[in-house]
C-alpha cells in the first residue's frame, strides 16, 4: 500500500477484543484490513443518505414554497383517498363479459 495514512482511532474495549478475534481467527490480516472494509461498508451508506438528505431538503423546500398551511380533516383527506383507490381499482379490473 503505497498511498496510504496512519490515522489514530479510539474504541471501546470490546470493540477492540473483536477486531483482535477477527484477526486471530485468520478471517483478516490485520485490524486495519478490517478497519478499511468497514470504511468501505460506510462509505456506501454514507452516499445513501446523502442522497436522502438532498430529497428531503428538496420535499422541505418544495412545501414551504407551496403556500402557508391550511388546516384539513384528516377523515376526509382520508375518504378521499379511499374513493380514488376504489375509482382506480374499478377502471383497472377487466371487464366482464
Amino acid at each position: 500500500m503505497a498511498n496510504v495514512e496512519k490515522i489514530s482511532v479510539s474504541m471501546t474495549p470490546q470493540q477492540a477484543e473483536l477486531l483482535r478475534d477477527a484477526v486471530e481467527s485468520g478471517a483478516y490480516a490485520s485490524s486495519s484490513e478490517i478497519i478499511r472494509e468497514a470504511m468501505r461498508d460506510w462509505a456506501a451508506k454514507w452516499e445513501g443518505r446523502k442522497g436522502d438528505i438532498t430529497r428531503l431538503r428538496a420535499l422541505w423546500a418544495e412545501g414551504k414554497a407551496s403556500g402557508p398551511a391550511v388546516a384539513m380533516d384528516f377523515d376526509d383527506i382520508l375518504d378521499e383517498a379511499r374513493e380514488e383507490l376504489r375509482q382506480e381499482a374499478k377502471s383497472a379490473a377487466p371487464h366482464a363479459r
